[in-house]
């Protein structure tokens, strides 16, 4: 059990007492007993010799010896005058009066010879002895001496045993006198060892309650002392200290809430490693990045955590080449480039940052510069094909076909077609180039998504009857109004209606359908409230691993079909900005057995919103 130092110190000088009181109540007995009995001995020794003195003319007589029974009497008489029990014992031992027994009682008394003060005068003449009386029970003090004749031929011992009742009753009203004496001693002195340890233990329980509130983050704790001791010194001198590591607490709080904010911001990956390589922080752009947490990767060896060999064997170089390192690595199955950028901090110790790496997600770059260069190959090719197709047909012309006028008029139609190509190449890359940069403004208004679906399929069908197609429309009745641009929604449906026919074979059918989808705020991923807008063909589809990447521009699954039908590659992708322009949703399904299902989901316009303002369409 854990004593506070409050009970130590009272208890301490309470045993102290205790223990000291005991001693001297102890000495205080023994001092009265010793003085009593040599008192006691001294009149006990006073009293003999006056008895002696009063028996030895009677004992020396031969009368006296023949006759007992006066000398019972007389020994009776004698310890009634000397407050004493008088005894006469023969040599042999044999008890021939006694003051305390009765007369008819005395042939029953025991043998005396073994009685230690009756040896004792029977050897030196002097005996004494103290004890408990068998014969009266009372504790005793006996004196014997040794009484003569005149020739020498009889001795008998007298002795006198005075009770001790005196002795006992002084001793006990002693005892009882030390016992209120120091029971009124130790009652103050409970209250002084309690003043005193409390007045020596408050300042350093104060300290203590003040040390733990510390610790606690109370920024308020203090030291209270109103001693100028060695405890109020210590007081001042904790309060003090208190108050600088409070600044300097503060200090690498603000530091470290910093840091902290700034780790937690970063768009980069930070790790930092140790001369061992054991992971000390890692920030949550990183835990992003590699799908771990902070708790599984601090203190563990970093190839335990991550086990990328590439970035394994990055990590050892540095750590043993104590230099900067620069790579890329590609993650899986995520598909995630990485740039990492490693330098030494230069830590040689337990817990010291040895070497941080920082690990910049290039996957987007590396996205957009393959569609640049896609891009650019794509423009090039898609310019170079109608470009390289009129120069040809421009030089026959000029080598003599301008001669031949059916030739002559066959090779101009060609050049005018593949210039309407080259013109439609260049307006459609005009039109995405404007809604990329913001130039496009899309007008909010509310319209019924149904009578846009309807117009759009009035254009088209004259297209689809051409191929014999079959057009079958579902919309559902009392269809939310959508807040949006009717002309660029046409020019969405008109685009997918327009794929559609052309990539589905003759007597094929095409699906255009409209339904209302509710919100979904109950499910664990909320979905607003809007109308779906689905084109489904049953032409040659669209391979899954293609299906990504349909909406970016010039890409197509089957590029000499797609020149052939006379695509330039950037509907899709002109479809897609718009549609997101709207806030809506765009993408593309199988739809088994063959075909394509493209989809558009638009939000609804929310009860009792009014129209809104044109606004750009976000570039990407």
């Amino acid at each position: 059990m854990t004593l506070s130092i409050r009970r130590k110190v009272t208890l301490a000088t309470l045993f102290a007492l205790v223990c000291g009181f005991t001693v001297a109540g102890i000495l205080a007995q023994r001092s009265l007993e010793q003085q009593e009995l040599a008192q006691s001995s001294r009149t006990l020794e006073v009293r003999t010799n006056l008895v002696a003195y009063e028996l030895r003319p009677l004992f020396l007589s031969t009368a006296a010896r023949s006759a007992v029974p006066p000398l019972q009497s007389v020994v009776r008489e004698l310890g009634t005058k000397a407050l004493a029990r008088i005894t006469l014992v023969a040599s042999d031992g044999r008890v021939l009066a006694d003051s305390a027994v009765l007369e008819e009682n005395l042939p029953t008394v025991e043998n005396h010879r073994t009685r230690p003060e009756i040896q004792q005068a029977m050897t030196t003449g002097t005996g004494t002895d103290i004890r408990a009386s068998q014969t009266t029970g009372e504790r005793t003090l006996y004196r014997a001496i040794r009484l003569t004749d005149d020739d020498r031929t009889a001795t008998v011992i007298l002795r006198l045993g005075l009770p001790m009742t005196t002795l006992e009753l002084e001793l006990a009203q002693l005892r009882r006198n030390l016992m209120l004496a120091f029971g009124s001693a130790f009652l103050i002195a409970v209250g002084l060892s309690i003043w005193l340890a409390r007045s020596l233990t408050k300042p350093l329980s104060d300290m203590a309650a003040a040390a733990r509130r510390l610790a606690a983050g109370d920024p308020a704790a203090h030291i209270h002392t109103a001693s100028r001791d060695e405890v109020g010194l210590l007081g001042d001198t904790l309060n003090q200290m208190a108050d600088e590591l409070r600044a300097k607490i503060d200090e690498v709080s603000e530091d470290r809430s910093q840091l902290l904010a700034m780790l937690t911001s970063m768009v980069e990956g930070v790790m930092v490693l140790d001369y061992r390589g054991r992971v000390l922080q890692v920030n949550p752009a990183l835990e992003r990045m590699f799908n771990v947490t902070r708790a599984e990767a601090r203190g563990r060896q970093f190839s335990e955590v991550f086990g990328h060999p590439q970035l394994t064997a990055l990590v050892s170089t540095v750590l043993t080449t104590r230099a900067g390192q620069e790579d890329e690595i590609l993650l899986s199955p995520s598909g995630r480039c990485l740039h990492i950028e490693a330098s030494v901090a230069g830590g040689e110790q337990e817990n010291e940052a040895c070497a941080v790496l920082v690990f910049h997600d290039i996957t987007e770059l590396r996205r957009l510069e393959k569609i640049r260069k896609d891009f650019v190959a794509n423009v090039s090719h898609e310019l170079r094909t109608p470009l390289t197709s009129i120069k040809g047909y421009v030089e026959a012309l000029l080598d003599g076909g301008k001669d031949d006028p059916e030739t002559s008029a066959k090779f101009l139609d060609i050049i005018l077609k593949q210039s309407d190509r080259l013109n439609l190449i260049l307006e459609d890359l005009l039109q995405l180039s404007k809604i990329e940069s913001g130039q496009v403004l899309l007008k909010r208004e509310p319209l019924q998504i149904g009578a846009v679906i309807e117009r759009t399929l009035a254009m088209m069908r004259p297209l689809a009857g051409k191929k014999g197609h079959r057009l079958i429309v579902h919309i559902a009745p009392r269809l939310p109004l959508v807040n949006g641009d009717e002309e660029r929604l046409g020019q969405v449906l008109s685009n997918l209606l327009d794929n559609a026919i052309k990539y589905t074979p003759e007597q094929g059918s095409i699906t255009v359908a409209a339904h209302h989808i509710p919100s979904s705020a109950q499910s664990s991923e909320a979905k607003p409230e809007s109308v779906e807008i689905s084109v489904t063909d049953s032409g040659i589809g669209i391979p899954e691993q293609d299906r990504p990447r349909v909406f970016e521009r010039f890409y197509r699954v089957d590029k000499a079909r797609s020149r052939e039908l006379g695509g330039t590659g950037l509907g899709l992708a002109i479809v897609k900005h718009i549609v997101e322009g709207h806030g809506g949703q765009v993408w593309v399904e199988g739809n088994l057995p063959t075909g394509s299902r493209f989809v558009v989901r638009l939000p609804v316009q929310p009860t009792g919103q009014p129209a809104l303002h044109p606004s750009p369409v976000p570039s990407r």
